[in-house]
């Protein structure tokens, strides 16, 4: 026989299941009006999101590509720079190597200057006078050592001013290369889309990367960088005029000097040249006057024999008259005649002997003098063969090496060329 099995379970009142069905569908309702407006709000927030998503990424572009024209024209500016910069370097270099050329070339002057100053110091005698030359050779010395010590000052800040227009170009270079590398990475940039396969998310993109700068700060960099350029390319440039301007003055100055150096010598050469001509001709005349002198003393001498034969004859008379006999002895006029004329001899012999003693002491005086004359002829002669080979060294000036034959020997101090008869004519000794 079949039983009642009641599960023992909650009983909810009719009201109660009503309350329900009716509460279900009041809360979908809500639901699907809740779910309604966030539908409508999120298809406004996804337009407007959009709207300002698109706008935002073309802004960013417009100002990727402002900021690229902007580094562009720092880059064009600072390859500007670079070039005028590459120019002066190359301008100041050539410069600096003129300068250094000019300052090896000076060396040939003060050689032949203190080779001549060497020289002279062979002068003998007299001769070793401190002349107008040697107050020349000495200036001139001057000269090529104070334009040597202005070539050189002029070198060292040549060289300074290289190093500091290296150190800006240096500077100048690497904010070209970083310029450079900034427009690449930003046309990289530029260049990506949302279709670009190389878009990633990373991590904290916005993050301030250490080092970084304000736009100002990069103005004023780069400014700064072309502003010290230009700073340094202007002093370089006077420089280049300052040292321009010194290779010109020393040479004015050093040409100039050469030139009193050599009227100098020339002066020198024509007055020694005339002492020499001069000497030459006393010693002529006193060769002759010796010759005339000479033949006069011979004179001197046949006379005095044929005074001394003349008194020997009167001797010999007075003398053979003392043995007259008896009152034959007589002091007779032919006696008187005798005797006075032997005093008269014996005061002319004592006449021609004193005469033929200041022949003798003239004679010896001529020679002398002589010798004199020709010593410092031979000292004159020497002077001018010096005074020759410097001016024959100084052709080394103003003619190519090349070229350069010396006209009188170094060592032995012979001429290789025709001399003056002046110069040519042999030297007398005795």
């Amino acid at each position: 026989m079949a039983t009642l099995s009641v599960k023992p379970s909650p009983r909810f009142q009719l009201p109660d299941w009503h309350t329900n069905s009716c509460l279900l569908s009041t809360n979908a309702e809500r639901q699907r009006d809740a779910s309604h407006q966030i539908r409508q709000e999120a298809r406004v927030l996804c337009n407007e999101t959009n709207n300002q998503t698109i706008w935002d990424e073309h802004d960013n572009r417009t100002r990727l590509a402002e900021r690229i024209d902007s580094v562009n024209r720092w880059k064009e500016t600072l390859d500007k720079c670079l070039t005028d910069l590459d120019a002066e370097i190359d301008a100041l270099t050539q410069m600096k190597e003129s300068a250094e050329q000019n300052l090896q070339a000076k060396n040939l002057p003060l050689d032949v200057a203190i080779e001549c100053l060497t020289l002279r110091e062979s002068r003998r005698d007299i001769d070793v006078v401190k002349d107008p030359v040697e107050e020349e050779l000495h200036k001139e010395v001057e000269v090529i050592e104070a334009t040597k010590e202005a070539l050189q000052q002029k070198i060292s800040q040549a060289f300074e001013k290289l190093c500091l227009l290296q150190e800006v170009r240096q500077q100048l270079n690497s904010d070209h290369r970083g310029k450079m590398e900034a427009v690449d990475i930003d046309r990289g940039c530029f260049s990506l889309n949302l279709k670009s396969p190389n878009i990633s998310l990373k991590i904290n993109p916005t993050r301030v990367p250490s080092g970084s700068t304000t736009l100002q700060q990069w103005d004023d960099y780069s400014q700064f960088n072309k502003n010290r350029a230009e700073a340094e390319m202007k002093e370089s440039i006077e420089l280049r005029e300052a040292i321009a301007l010194t290779i010109a003055k020393t040479n004015n100055e050093l040409e100039a000097q050469r030139v009193a150096t050599e009227f100098a010598f020339r002066k020198r050469l024509w007055e020694m040249e005339k002492v020499y001509s001069e000497l030459k001709w006393q010693e002529k005349n006193t060769l002759e006057e010796i010759a005339e002198l000479q033949e006069d003393i011979r004179h001197l001498e046949e006379d005095l024999r044929r005074k001394l034969q003349n008194l020997k004859l009167c001797h010999t008379r007075l003398e053979t008259r003392t043995y007259r006999p008896n009152v034959e002895l007589c002091r007779d006029q032919a006696q008187y005649g005798l005797t006075e004329e032997v005093y008269q001899l014996e005061a002319t012999t004592a006449a021609l002997k004193q005469k033929l003693a200041q022949a003798q002491d003239a004679l010896d005086a001529l020679y002398q003098h002589l010798a004199r004359l020709q010593a410092d002829i031979a000292c004159k002669a020497n002077s001018m063969l010096l005074d020759t080979k410097c001016m024959d060294t100084r052709r080394k000036l103003t003619m190519p090496a090349e070229k350069f034959v010396p006209e009188v020997d170094t060592f032995t101090r012979t001429t290789n060329r025709t001399l003056s008869p002046l110069q040519t004519c042999p030297l007398e000794l005795t």
